[in-house]
């Protein structure tokens, strides 16, 4: 088997870019062609329509990390305990949910900006359960989630059957007004394909450091070839240790998923020819399943503290754990109904909060998508270009505010307390995978 994501199988490429050579100068210099760095470098296009602004990718832009996501546009978070309306927790829920409500609404903003046709849907999503007992506090959540502008609805039984095709999910709240769907790297080669003309992009250029010039200015190194550039907008999300900067306080995760063929006309007509849907897990660790407009599903139940890609044979475990999946949901899939499986990576921290901000004079950064890479990753960009060019803005405040990553331990007791913890999680999230 290869390691082939489905939705970059799907969107195609775009038209490939030199490698770095050289010496090269540049007003601005964004790291990570992905949806933060892309979205940086047009909104640093639009402020300052004179420079030069250069971004640089590891591999191919856009088709890393962003690409490979599940395609949820989040606006509205599943409600912890502690977030209840209520509850201590509520008001710094109100202001997350503020945050992504406008990263929902960037996301909007760019796709009708640029004409990005990526299968937006705004038509909401489950967080949905085998196990009721793993849906908790239902009446509270409603009301919470209602409190902070979602729509909100409990399903359950043959209602929540006549929405999703299976009989797997016992119980569900559907969350809508801002929450929605799209194909991921459809998204992203749009972004691409429409950067601004003082936008250049170098694909397959590693920077393997950054130093200060004599002349105050920073030098990117890479391979063959260097940028000197007055400001640095760094956007690597789970790599952000790549450029140096080893103290975010986030930490790589591994994903791994899988798309099957479409379904046949005759099975789709025995789910009920319903409706395309997304589902998350009310546990960290469970499924996130979807049924796209293509009538295809997608799973993805594994998800690993590690930085290193797993290799085929290890993907090819995964891929029997999605099997697995995907059997309790639709058991007329096998093993021989997956067209593609592949992997991809995360940023996540301790606190669930992004860190975001300037690392230094003429650079700035921003890691900690938390599996929230579409909406947040969008407005991120807008925003780390604002606070590189000395804008300010109630929104930006608001992010930098709640900035707080949290403590990480250092190696290898952060490695042991992650896997113990993943172990715990996963334990919990068995009836969801």
């Amino acid at each position: 088997m290869e390691n082939v994501c489905g939705w970059i199988a799907q969107a195609g490429d775009s038209p490939a870019r030199d490698p770095l050579s050289g010496r090269q100068q540049a007003d601005w210099l964004v790291i990570g062609a992905g949806i933060t760095g892309l979205c940086a470098a047009h909104s640093l296009a639009q402020m300052h329509p004179q420079a030069r602004i250069v971004i640089v990718d590891r591999q191919r832009a856009a088709q890393g990390a962003s690409a490979r996501n599940s395609g949820f546009v989040v606006a509205h978070e599943h409600p912890a305990t502690a977030e209840l309306q209520g509850n201590a927790g509520f008001a710094g829920f109100e202001v997350d949910t503020s945050i992504s409500r406008a990263a929902s609404d960037e996301v909007r903003k760019r796709i009708a900006q640029h004409g990005i046709g990526c299968e937006f849907r705004e038509s909401g999503y489950f967080f949905a359960v085998s196990d009721p007992r793993k849906l908790t506090d239902v009446e509270a959540k409603l009301q919470t989630l209602r409190a902070v502008g979602a729509s909100a609805q409990f399903l359950q039984g043959e209602q929540l059957v006549q929405k999703l095709g299976t009989r797997h999910y016992q119980a569900a709240i559907w969350c809508g007004n801002g929450n929605a769907l799209l194909q991921p790297a459809k998204y992203v080669k749009g972004l691409l394909d429409a950067l601004p003309e003082n936008v250049t992009l170098f694909e397959n250029t590693e920077i393997t450091g950054l130093e200060r010039t004599s002349h105050g200015r920073i030098r990117a190194n890479g391979r063959r070839g260097s940028i000197e550039a007055k400001q640095v907008v760094i956007c690597l999300n789970a790599f952000i240790s790549r450029a140096g900067i080893s103290d975010s306080g986030t930490f790589p995760m591994e994903l791994s998923a899988s798309l099957t063929r479409p379904l046949s006309d005759e099975e789709f007509q025995a789910l009920g020819a319903v409706e395309p849907w997304g589902v998350l897990s009310t546990r960290p660790l469970g499924a996130t399943v979807r049924l796209t407009p293509d009538r295809r599903v997608m799973i993805r139940n594994t998800a690993e503290y590690r930085s290193n890609d797993l290799s085929l044979a290890e993907l090819s475990t995964r891929r029997k754990h999605h099997v697995l999946g995907l059997q309790r949901r639709f058991p007329m899939l096998g093993e021989q109904d997956i067209q593609y499986t592949w992997t991809g990576h995360l940023s996540a921290s301790r606190s669930g909060q992004p860190y975001f901000g300037k690392v230094e004079e003429g650079v700035f950064a921003v890691a900690g998508c938390n599996g929230s890479g579409v909406a947040r990753g969008t407005l991120w960009g807008r925003l780390l270009a604002e606070l590189a060019s000395g804008a300010e803005s109630p929104m930006l405040h608001s992010v930098i505010e709640r900035a707080q990553p949290g403590w990480l331990p250092p190696k290898p007791f952060l490695d042991i307390g992650a896997m113990l913890r993943m172990r715990v999680e996963a334990a919990r999230a068995r009836s969801e995978v």
